[in-house]
């Protein structure tokens, strides 16, 4: 029995960020597509995260799908109607070793980036931490509210003819064919986007390249001020804020020969934040709250119980960037997010079988980097 009575010519398996990237990519070519989602709605990594696009941070194949990314996430932002803006991204430095980091990066000149000093970051967001020394201002990065993009984005490919089949399972997959738990789909064209889950279908693929999940411990709060604050009220945050521990993450400053300093400089003043694998930084929603975050712990398979002295290490570290108290920063949300990790690479894709792909971000970049990608994988799926 099939799924539907319509011939397609692609597949997608996943209706997080990388599956609907490709459906998207697939209408752009013309295709006719439909989505295979085991959830009802997406709710994985790709509404759990920041809505960061950190177009300048990435280096080599990720940097160049992320620019592509950036134009078409301002290009879908239109189409299907949800916010998606070049806001550009602030790195606060509180050190002389992050000023020097961040001065190589701009002397480098692969993304444009201008060097600020304390007032120069103060003028493009109220950060009034005691220890700011400067920073950078980076033009290229964008922002979209994750909670709204993925869900509008699905419901625009629906809208354009993407068909939609939620709340079902694939059991297997072979040539031409993908089994579900609601029947059978031909098409000659699959692409599977399981995220972490990849070793559900394909075990032996996901040993063998390593993949584990990432388990980031993430909040969202109130913007400092009095707990009856109303939504919207307080200081705003146009651009998203980074911070030096955000420098030893992202791979576009690997290349900087300060590096090495500022992680000796935090191996010793702070390894309290390298042991929780913090990427201190944050980004305001629409109505003022703030996600705020985040630590990395990964594992093939996490134990469920979060720890709070590490929701503590993030409070009191966002609170000494904003400049307030922690008892001010009131916690609305918290939630583990989790994405697909892997030693040495930032990009798993592979061919199981003649006229599929598996596609997995292997790192933290799938909102930055999946629309760049998709146009990647399907140019050599489907020539």
């Amino acid at each position: 029995m099939g799924l539907g009575s319509e011939p397609v010519d692609l597949v997608v398996v996943g209706a997080g960020i990388v599956g609907l990237a490709h459906a998207a990519e697939g209408v752009r070519r013309g295709l006719r597509v439909a989505v295979v989602e085991r959830d009802e709605f997406a709710r994985g990594a790709s509404v759990r995260n920041f809505g960061h696009g950190c177009v300048s941070g990435q280096a080599g194949a990720a940097f160049g799908y992320a620019k592509a990314a950036r134009e078409r996430w301002l290009e879908l932002g239109r189409l299907a109607g949800f916010w998606a803006e070049p806001t550009g991204t602030v790195v606060a430095a509180r050190s002389e070793e992050e000023l020097a980091v961040l001065a190589e990066f701009a002397a480098a000149g692969a993304a444009p980036a201008e060097l600020l000093d304390a007032d120069g970051v103060r003028a493009r967001v109220p950060l009034r931490a005691k220890t700011l020394l400067g920073g950078a201002w980076l033009p290229w990065d964008i922002r979209v509210d994750p909670r709204e993009a993925v869900g509008a984005l699905a419901r625009w490919l629906a809208s354009v003819g993407v068909t939609f089949h939620w709340r079902t399972a694939v059991t297997g997959l072979e040539p031409g064919v993908l089994r579900t738990s609601r029947g059978d789909l031909a098409a000659p064209a699959i692409v599977l986007a399981t995220g972490h889950d990849l070793d559900w279908l394909f075990p032996e693929l996901a040993e063998r390249a390593g993949v584990r999940r990432c388990a980031l411990q993430m909040l969202r709060v109130a913007t400092p001020g009095p707990a009856a604050r109303a939504p919207g009220d307080g200081e705003r945050f146009g651009p998203g804020v980074l911070t030096g521990l955000s420098l030893l993450r992202y791979a576009g400053f690997a290349g900087c020969p300060s590096l090495p300093a500022l992680r000796a400089r935090f191996e010793r003043e702070r390894p309290d934040l390298l042991a929780v694998d913090m990427n201190l930084m944050f980004t305001q929603l629409p109505d003022g709250d703030l996600i705020i975050g985040d630590t990395h712990e990964t594992a093939v398979t996490h134990l469920p119980f979060q720890a709070e002295t590490v929701d503590d290490l993030v409070l009191a570290e966002t609170a000494d960037l904003l400049g307030v108290p922690a008892a001010d920063l009131v916690v609305r949300e918290r939630w583990r997010g989790y994405y697909a990790s892997a030693p040495g690479r930032e990009f798993l894709v592979a061919a199981p079988l003649p006229g599929a792909r598996v596609v997995t971000v292997t790192t933290g970049i799938g909102m930055t980097t999946s629309h760049g990608l998709a146009a990647e994988v399907l140019a050599d799926l489907i020539p």
